[in-house]
């Protein structure tokens, strides 16, 4: 359980209780896209009167449209009563004209991400609204500072950056900038509580929390597409199920606006100077073609049509490479080596697909042990009714416990488990060329060493690939297949054919460090650490960020004291000398506290303290 954090947070807004009462019951939103309609909608049902400004008459219809559509909606589903359905349609009014914002206590405006535009608006209002109306803008990308600079009060501007579909997310990012009068950021705060959201308080720099560590690891995602390391289903498709993710990122993209998401990394860039920022040239290519994604009907994606959320098929749907056209050797038994959770794990996936496994330790008394630990996992599968009985005991004869690699002579496929360490791992596959027969595939499941420099260490590396699963392996439905390039094709097509076999979702890529979903997850980490170590937030909002407004099923910190600081440190310095890219280098807080022994729950403390057990 947590008691608190282990890092000092960075300073926020005054509590909502020192706020000076300023009254935002009239509400003026400009700009009735999406994100403005949504905006309106989320305060018309709390009880605000809302003026919906734009200059377009008939974005001004949409909007109530909208609006009136999705309270109809909620009546449906008996979230609304229809005289609350009547009040709240009563409470939005529109107008095309900004002089209509007047008796406004709070202005949001919500135009289209362009400077010129955002400061044109901000500055018209100086003119039109009272001294104390409270100046807002849903800005994501732009110098929040910049357009209080130029606006008469620059003490009553702020940033309050909503996230789509404004309705159902609860994030709300409250930014401040050294103009910013507390009273303001106290009012728009504690409105965001009012509104049932989650206010989060940041400073002023482009992305903020949220978007400021999501679009970098986009941006990563995009360049790994673009230089043909992976295919675009296998990226998305890998941090879906392996860290599970709503969207992969280049779908994502698509869902975003590839043009949007080159404006915010131009905008990252210019503050940061770090290259992992420097938009991929591939979205340039995109958005020059004006295949800005769903709503142009093509981004990463082809859509049925613009707008349209449904994915056709394309040129570059997957058909079978030639690798996969390949057949597989023959694969009648398995054998895993190790005796850790993740050699059990992988031994109870394969029994349980129904292939006989010979689980091998460094002693008989180890390997009965690894087999006791899949007799208590299934076990408990048993309990929650994903096996029977029956299929327990079926998956436990099975397995074969064994304390020498001698056991391995008639297995088809060889996986191991063992150390992360790759002397250990060469003198194994040493040691299994000698044992295995002629024709077996040696699987290593390595999650950041070369596979080559396995498959080197044997007179067989055409039959050497990496099938990394990921912890728990009997839940977590993801393999990374890993090639070398000496890795025969019919190799990788065996183990393509096992992973379907075992009910698992095997993706393609090359030998580099990190795979798929570790080159794009360890710098998102790294990038958190970094934004707590400049404190600009704290663990806990940063947290909060990207859980509610990602739809991260963990935060970053959270996800670090899981892993383990000393585990994560120990990837992110081989990302770092795999790529040489100065924003690849382990933050020097992680790496402080890695040398203090604070590795996250396993030794009681890391981002934060644990109670002990």
């Amino acid at each position: 359980m947590d008691r608190q954090s282990a890092v000092p947070p960075s300073p926020s807004s005054p509590d909502s209780s020192s706020s000076p009462g300023i009254p935002l019951t009239t509400v003026a939103v400009v700009g009735l896209g999406t994100m403005g309609t949504g905006i309106a909608e989320v305060l018309v049902r709390a009880g605000r009167e809302v003026v919906g400004i734009d200059i377009s008459a008939d974005a001004t219809g949409r909007a109530a449209g909208a609006l009136a559509a999705a309270t109809a909606r909620s009546v449906e589903r008996g979230r609304l009563t229809e005289d609350e359905r009547r009040a709240a349609l009563g409470r939005f009014r529109t107008s095309t004209e900004l002089a209509d914002a007047a008796g406004a206590g709070l202005v949001i405006e919500v135009v289209p991400e362009d400077y010129a535009l955002k400061h044109d608006v901000i500055t018209a209002l100086d003119g039109i609204v009272a001294p104390t109306t409270i100046l807002a803008t849903g800005t994501n990308a732009l110098s929040v500072t910049r357009l209080a600079a130029d606006s008469a009060r620059p003490e009553r501007v702020l940033g309050l950056h909503f996230f789509n579909p404004a309705p159902a997310m609860k994030l709300v990012e409250v930014v401040s900038s050294v103009l910013t009068a507390p009273a303001a950021v106290a009012a728009v705060t504690e409105l965001a509580r009012e509104l049932g959201k989650e206010p989060v308080p940041v400073g002023d720099r482009p992305g903020f929390v949220a978007d400021g560590l999501l679009f970098g690891y986009l941006n990563q995602a995009a360049a790994m597409y673009e230089s043909r390391y992976a295919s675009r289903e296998d990226i998305d498709a890998a941090m879906r199920l392996g860290c599970g993710l709503p969207m992969g990122p280049l779908a994502l993209l698509d869902l975003i606006g590839v043009d949007t998401a080159r404006t915010v990394l131009e905008a990252m860039y210019a503050a940061s100077h770090d290259r992992l920022h420097a938009p991929a040239p591939i979205l340039g290519q995109l958005a020059a073609a004006g295949l800005t994604g769903r709503k142009a009907g093509r981004g990463f994606y082809t859509y049925a049509s613009p707008g349209s959320a449904v994915a056709v098929d394309d040129a570059e749907t997957p058909g079978g490479t030639s690798a996969a056209r390949s057949a597989g050797r023959p694969v009648r038994a398995v054998g895993v080596v190790g005796t850790g959770t993740m050699a059990s794990g992988i031994a109870e996936v394969f029994a349980r697909a129904g292939f006989p496994v010979v689980l091998a330790g460094r002693s008989s008394d180890k390997a009965e042990a690894a087999k006791a630990r899949v007799a208590k996992s299934l076990a408990r599968s048993v309990e929650k009714g994903r096996v029977t009985p029956r299929e327990r005991d079926a998956a436990l004869d099975r397995i074969a416990p064994a304390g020498s690699l001698d056991a391995f002579a008639e297995v088809d496929l060889a996986v191991e488990a063992v150390a992360e360490d790759l002397r250990v791992k060469q003198e194994l596959f040493a040691a299994l060329d000698k044992v295995c027969r002629p024709g077996a595939v040696l699987a290593t499941t390595t999650s950041s060493l070369p596979v080559i420099a396995c498959a080197r260490a044997t007179s067989r590396p055409e039959s050497v690939v990496g099938m990394h699963f990921f912890n728990p392996a009997p839940a977590m439905k993801l393999v990374e297949v890993v090639r070398t390039v000496l890795t025969a094709d019919d190799a990788h097509a065996t183990v393509r054919e096992i992973c379907a076999a075992v009910r698992k979702h095997p993706v393609d890529c090359g030998d580099r460090a990190g795979f798929i979903v570790n080159a794009l997850l360890f710098p998102y980490l790294n990038n958190a650490v970094k934004m707590v170590q400049e404190h600009y937030a704290s663990p806990d909002d940063i947290d909060t960020a990207m859980k509610l407004g990602g739809g991260y099923p963990m935060g970053p910190f959270e996800l670090l004291d899981v892993v383990g600081l000393d585990v994560s440190l120990a990837i992110e310095r081989v990302l770092h000398r795999e790529f040489r890219d100065p924003g690849l280098a382990p933050a020097p807080l992680l790496e402080h506290l890695v040398a203090a022994g604070c590795l996250g729950r396993k030794t009681g403390r890391g981002f934060r303290e644990y109670a002990r057990a």
